[in-house]
């Protein structure tokens, strides 16, 4: 029995390095994506953010060695579990759908260089 209790010890503190890890991340650069891989919303989330010439850091969780964690750390964080996990200028945006809304909405674009991301959007106009 005290293994059990050892390991979820041990999983919670890995959770708390992890929720540091990604809360360091998001403050140091305009846009986070945190992905995998192999996720269709993440890849249609990226291809946007590419096409409106947003400079954005990708983690790709499945690549990570502490991905999983970092993954439970934004659920604790954000209350979202899935993948994408966005954020613009340190706040939380949301998943593909989110962004996507934005996006239709005409709000994306003015977040995006409100944070540092898009230098010059004359082009995207």
């Amino acid at each position: 029995m005290g293994s059990v209790l050892g390991r979820s010890a041990k999983r919670k503190e890995e959770v708390e390095m992890a929720l540091s890890k990604v809360k360091e991340i998001v403050s140091s650069h305009p846009v986070v994506v945190f992905s995998k891989t192999y996720c269709s919303y993440c890849k249609k989330v990226k291809q946007l953010l590419s096409q409106l010439g947003a400079s954005y850091k990708v983690i790709e969780l499945d690549e990570e060695s502490d991905g999983s964690e970092m993954q439970s750390a934004l659920a604790q964080w954000t209350g979202q579990s899935t993948v994408p996990n966005v954020f613009i200028g340190g706040k939380h945006i949301g998943g593909c759908d989110a962004v996507m809304e934005k996006h239709q909405q005409g709000k994306l674009l003015p977040l995006l260089t409100e944070a540092g991301a898009i230098v010059n959007n004359s082009a995207q106009l």
